[in-house]
């Protein structure tokens, strides 16, 4: 009976359910997520706000306080930690609240970005529309993503005892990892919507050393953020008078701790960052990048400016966040242009 079924079904090809589009909608829509994370933790960072929660409290902390006795027990806790001795002590509970609301978005913004990955990933596994070859690096961003919420905790802890702020270095990563899963998510989401294939090789020996440069960039602005080391000058182009100040660390140890020699760190490689970037840009435009070279370009003038406005504002809130956000953009635009760039010939 079976081998007279198997001679009457017509022979049709199985037909795939994978659904590589909708794949890719839903992580460029998590990449959004990731930005406005990236976003909120500049907030969070400028207003000193990001110790005004001491515990972590992965489900219980989903809620708000809800009541006066709440509050009062919130702001207790804020009160055995170093910075309200040290830097905010007499602070009032409304003022409390001020710094509370944006850590307390923070964290729950971070709560919505695993769940709006980990629940649409099941329904796209169990649906089979994942194409072949995609689950191992989706659960890899999976895990960053756990991993970055453990990342956070670790980087608040550092600065309840003894500081008013978290470790730099901690914040490094911290801000390094939400980087790398947004970029993760956009080179994915790239790969899935594909596309027919470039007919020649195109140049792409720039791809690892920008990468390399742009990481080193975003390390050292987590050290000047992490330092308060906007506020060592408030001058551009020159500080405390010359191109090349005096006062400047004579040790590696204080190119990443002392504010000043920070700051002049950070500022100096942006402008290798920039020149780099806009190099870049004009040849992939030449070589038919269009697109991704205008954002590339585009993004690195703009934070180049922001980043200038920055220092010479004092660190005024608005502008700070400002070029934390349009950071995280150059990113994007460097990912946009880098898939562009690395996709492979079509074969003759």
């Amino acid at each position: 009976m079976a081998s007279l079924a198997a001679i009457a079904a017509p022979a049709f090809p199985a037909v795939s359910r994978a659904r590589p589009r909708a794949v890719a909608a839903w992580l460029f829509g998590v990449a959004a997520l990731v930005f406005a994370m990236v976003v909120v933790g500049g907030i969070t960072r400028l207003t000193e706000s990001g110790l005004s929660i001491t515990r972590w409290d992965v489900v219980s902390g989903t809620l708000p306080p809800l009541t006066d006795a709440d509050w009062q027990a919130q702001f207790d806790a804020y009160r055995q930690s170093s910075q309200y001795r040290l830097m905010n002590a007499g602070m009032s509970l409304a003022a409390f609240k001020g710094i509370f609301f944006w850590e307390y978005v923070h964290r729950l913004l971070g709560r919505v970005i695993g769940l709006a990955f980990a629940l649409p990933l099941a329904w796209f596994w169990l649906r089979g529309a994942i194409p072949a070859g995609f689950k191992p690096r989706l659960l890899a961003l999976l895990a960053l993503g756990g991993l970055q919420g453990a990342i956070g905790w670790w980087m608040v802890a550092s600065g309840l005892v003894g500081r008013t702020e978290v470790a730099p270095e901690r914040l490094a990563v911290h801000l390094t990892m939400a980087l790398t899963i947004m970029a993760g998510c956009l080179w994915t989401a790239l790969d899935l919507r594909g596309g027919p294939a470039p007919a020649a090789p195109r140049w792409r020996g720039w791809v690892l050393p920008f990468a390399a440069l742009l990481l080193v960039q975003i390390v050292w602005g987590a050290f000047t953020a992490g330092l308060r080391a906007g506020h060592a000058s408030s001058t551009w182009p020159l500080m405390a008078g010359q191109l090349l100040p005096d006062g400047l660390a004579g040790t590696f140890a204080g190119w990443v701790s002392d504010p000043f020699t920070v700051q002049f760190a950070h500022r100096t490689l942006a402008i290798v960052v920039a020149l780099a970037a806009l190099h870049i840009a004009a040849k992939l435009w030449r070589g038919g990048a269009g697109a991704p070279a205008l954002a590339l370009g585009t993004a690195v003038a703009c934070q180049f400016a922001l980043g200038v406005a920055t220092v010479v504002s004092g660190v005024a809130l608005p502008l700070g966040v400002a070029h934390q956000a349009m950071g995280a953009l150059l990113v994007a635009a460097t990912i946009w242009s880098a898939h562009w760039a690395t996709r492979a010939p079509a074969r003759a």
